[in-house]
């Protein structure tokens, strides 16, 4: 019997599995549409969507800009709905910014890419001796198992995996599929069905005997997560991941592109229960040494601002937007020198994040950077601050403590506090 790593649980294995499980299981033709009510039994389940930047957006050209400024660059402020200016190249989104805000005071102390992402996924600096759960994880972990209607995975990342659930185990961990919704291996197909009952009976005499040997938790997360394949293939929520059932007109409005088709599947995704979902925003590179503003301007803003605004508009019109959190984010920001090679490197002392819905008081810019965008004019904010704001929206308790495979105790969040502008 496999072993399976108590950190974490990768999609090959986890595909692994539904392959192994689908010549167990019968043929079954999945229903061609969602239940007719399932957005209005779902919508009221609290969800968070994760827009990740990877790479490190040079926020001082998207959410604070500072014209005048010798850092200021080519771009204008433009007006929005809300409270403060965002860039000239984000016009959709400027119309939905009364539904979103901006937290212009993040400052963070790593500014290398994997320690950077590691810190702002799970609240935690990297530490040799333990892993720390990504927040999606975490929201897995605490909304995910008490929605027993939910039969696919509670944490879906779509266009890539960043992180893992370290101690809270493989059954919380990312389970990853493309921006259109494929997912290798998940066909049933009709090998061997006489053999059916023979196949899930040897199984479970294995299991139960190698769960009764003690061997550690190992044997569990496999007999947990086998089960889970098996129910991804025969659930109707699979409907979910078809997003090219949706309208041509509402594909067009997210773009056609992998970020815009991946943020119309999360939606998807949140409307049939599942709780954290995280979308590779795969507009272009962020990491933007050089050519910062041809770069945005060209590709990656265009293609960000059509995502954001069709996604919030679909989610307002759907009656969701007070029970879903967006976060936008990369793991840093970007200096507010531009270099010689017109491009902006890896700062974490003063950057924004993007973050909205979830029954927040939004419409706002929280925090401030001088006028330079060089340092932080009053509170500063962490990535547990963030996290601890998001959780006070999704209704997770910040007093949970979680604890480490070798018994230590974590702090949600590690310990933020929800901004207070935000949440009231």
């Amino acid at each position: 019997m496999t072993i399976l790593n108590p950190y974490g649980m990768t999609r090959r294995h986890f595909m692994k599995h539904v392959a192994g499980a689908a010549t167990a299981i019968p043929t079954m033709h999945f229903l061609s549409h969602l239940e007719a009510n399932a957005s209005q039994v779902k919508k009221q389940q609290k969800a968070c969507i994760l827009i990740w930047m990877a790479g490190g957006p040079p926020t001082i050209d998207i959410w604070d800009l500072k014209p005048g400024s010798k850092n200021g660059g080519e771009f204008k402020p433009i007006s929005t709905k809300g409270d403060m200016q965002i860039s000239e190249h984000m016009p959709k989104t400027a119309q939905v910014m009364d539904n979103l805000s901006l937290i212009r005071s993040m400052s963070t102390r790593e500014a290398d890419h994997a320690r950077g992402t590691y810190y702002m996924h799970s609240a935690y600096v990297p530490n040799p001796t333990v892993v720390h759960p990504t927040f999606g994880s975490v929201v897995s972990y605490e909304l995910g198992a008490r929605r027993k209607e939910l039969d696919i995975p509670s944490f879906i990342s779509i266009g890539g995996s960043r992180g893992s659930a370290g101690f809270l185990g493989m059954s919380n961990s990312p389970f990853v599929v493309s921006s259109n919704g494929t997912i290798q291996n998940a066909e049933i197909n009709t090998t061997e069905q006489q053999r059916l009952g023979q196949r899930l009976d040897m199984l479970q005499v294995l299991e139960s005997g190698f769960i009764k040997s003690k061997r550690g938790e190992s044997a569990n997360s496999h007999k947990d997560i086998y089960k889970k394949a098996v129910n991804l293939m025969t659930s109707k929520q699979m409907e979910a991941f078809k997003v090219d059932q949706e309208p041509a007109a509402l594909k067009e409005a997210y773009g056609t592109g992998n970020f815009g088709q991946g943020l119309l599947l999360a939606r998807r995704l949140v409307e049939v229960g599942v709780p954290f979902v995280e979308v590779s925003a795969s507009v272009g590179s962020w990491d933007l040494h050089q050519g910062v503003f041809n770069s945005l301007k060209d590709q990656n803003l265009p293609q960000l601002d059509m995502g954001i605004a069709a996604l919030v508009q679909d989610l307002k019109q759907r009656a969701m937007l007070d029970d879903v959190t967006i976060v936008c984010m990369g793991e840093f920001g970007r200096t507010p020198r531009i270099n010689q090679n017109v491009g902006r490197d890896h700062w974490a002392a003063s950057w924004t994040a993007m973050v909205g819905g979830g029954g927040m008081k939004n419409g706002q810019a929280v925090g401030k950077t001088d006028a330079d965008g060089i340092g932080i004019e009053g509170k500063s904010y962490l990535p547990g601050d963030l996290w601890a704001t998001v959780a006070h929206s999704l209704g997770i308790p910040l007093d949970i403590v979680h604890t480490s495979k070798r018994g230590r105790p974590m702090k949600l969040a590690n310990g933020g506090t929800p901004i207070k502008e935000l949440i009231g």
